[in-house]
């Protein structure tokens, strides 16, 4: 059964071409995220559903070591075209436990714009703690409380699951809508402790309608 959390098919193309240029993920996510990792050089890092390696490969070309997973087939083709060898990839479902990676075996873990897709949160992070060794970092950004409220109205509390239309594409994507206090709440009482929250903002200043508004919500958590 192909994985819920993913992108499949046409979908995962179009969001291929996406993440590469629109200015959401090239502009706002990926640089909040990068710069949250920090100096890699020699690290190995675990990228919870790589979609087409963008991440991958700017992580790889900083010195990490690439793990990545992603439940789409599709996705991974494009992933595997960008990095080939430079990572190792596999395809698996977020929702299921990490059975091809050992205990405290990755210095880090990048959970990019993926948290919102999964239903069995708990269940990922306690996954995602036992593969992380002591004083491993965890980066998750999801989608910004604010910004969805903005945008779906009904109540700031709301936690609906959501379809968000890709422009005229005819495509959108599902997640689940969540508060500020259940995003930080749920990773806190998993184990991990927050070193850093930001709510990334594009630096070009032809992108200045992306900066009245929240798109994201970024943090770099750490397991003690």
């Amino acid at each position: 059964m192909p994985a819920r959390t993913a992108y499949h098919g046409s979908l995962g193309d179009l969001f291929a071409r996406h993440a590469g240029t629109s200015p959401y993920n090239a502009a706002v996510d990926r640089p909040a995220m990068i710069e949250l990792a920090g100096p890699v050089a020699g690290l190995t890092v675990l990228d919870v559903g790589c979609g087409a390696g963008h991440h991958a490969a700017e992580l790889g070309a900083r010195g990490a070591r690439m793990i990545g997973f992603d439940g789409s087939e599709t996705l991974l083709g494009h992933a595997r075209r960008r990095l080939g060898d430079a990572a190792e990839l596999h395809l698996h479902d977020a929702e299921e436990p990490l059975h091809f990676l050992p205990d405290g075996s990755v210095d880090g873990v990048l959970c990019a714009l993926v948290y919102h897709h999964v239903s069995r949160r708990r269940e990922l992070l306690a996954e995602l703690r036992r593969v992380l060794r002591p004083g491993g970092w965890l980066l998750v950004s999801t989608s910004h409380p604010a910004g969805d409220w903005q945008h779906f109205g009904d109540s700031y509390f709301s936690e609906d699951w959501v379809d968000l239309p890709l422009g005229d594409s005819g495509e959108s994507i599902h997640y689940q809508r969540m508060t500020l206090e259940v995003f930080l709440g749920e990773l806190l009482g998993a184990g991990f402790a927050l070193e850093r929250l930001v709510e990334p903002r594009p630096v070009d200043p032809a992108l200045e309608r992306l900066r009245r508004a929240p798109s994201f919500v970024a943090v770099r958590m750490v397991r003690p």
